[in-house]
């Protein structure tokens, strides 16, 4: 809404208040683009800001009113996952967050997955929300490059009580995946972009009938709607990648613009 063009403003909402429909006059107008100022920034405060590991990757994609609002709606987390993202937030470490890893927990339960391979894993952020997903039948597979991540993931699960129900794999991920027999009710890619449409190509075959690709990151903080700058290797490899998924026959695909683009595909054949 712009401001005095509002010397003439219709019927609206205004701070939960409706709005007089006859013109106002100048000097109103100007107490009203006070009134309005104010109000902004006392909104601006009583939304807490995403934490570190969320500010900035939505760039492009939401406002950061909007973004404020989503965060503020979640409930809280148990105090395992707070204590990592406070670590990541401290260690730069890269997680998916709060909204995200709703969204897997929301989605692996509708489709009761109960083996689910996550490629890039981390300190465990994301793989704590799948397990508790799969329930106490089902099997996580984790797999990361780094054995120091992997060792704070053990203990994140350990502390969780889940660790049970996951099975940890140190290395590539994509040379894991080749490793493991079965297919999955749920993949979640998470590796390297640059390694995204190899991804693609070996991920979608391991899938069952019904089951979840999920990937994150495929917005790119907003430059993968934009041409890849030269050497731009990684957000040239997202592109491919969301053309891969979104041309598949074998996929219906949506990507959801949640913190920096959640891909969800449903494997059709």
């Amino acid at each position: 809404m712009s401001l005095p063009s509002a010397m003439s403003l219709g019927h609206g909402l205004y701070g939960g208040h409706r709005l007089p429909a006859q013109p106002v006059s100048d000097q109103a107008g100007r107490i009203f683009a006070r009134q309005w100022e104010v109000c902004q920034k006392a909104a601006m405060i009583a939304i807490d800001q995403p934490p570190h590991w969320e500010r900035g990757t939505m760039a492009g994609i939401v406002d950061a009113v909007t973004e404020r609002y989503l965060y503020s709606l979640l409930p809280a987390r148990d105090a395992t996952l707070r204590g990592m993202e406070r670590y990541a937030a401290a260690h730069g470490v890269p997680i998916v967050g709060p909204a995200c890893g709703r969204v897997l927990y929301q989605l692996a339960r509708l489709i009761k997955a109960r083996r689910i391979f996550e490629m890039g894993s981390a300190i465990g952020y994301s793989t704590i929300w799948l397990a508790r997903a799969a329930g106490p039948k089902g099997t996580v597979y984790y797999t990361d490059g780094d054995p120091a991540n992997a060792e704070r993931a053990r203990a994140n699960l350990r502390r969780a009580g889940l660790l049970p129900r996951v099975k940890m794999l140190v290395g590539d991920a994509l040379e894991s995946l080749a490793s493991t027999e079965g297919s999955f009710d749920l993949i979640f890619n998470d590796v390297n972009k640059e390694q995204y449409p190899e991804v693609f190509r070996r991920a979608v075959p391991r899938l069952r009938v019904g089951g979840l690709f999920i990937t994150d990151n495929v917005l790119w903080s907003g430059r993968a709607a934009r041409p890849a700058a030269r050497g731009d290797s990684a957000t040239r490899a997202i592109q491919k990648f969301n053309g891969l998924i979104y041309g598949s026959p074998r996929l219906l695909t949506t990507i959801l613009p949640l913190r920096d683009g959640l891909a969800v595909c449903e494997k059709l054949r």
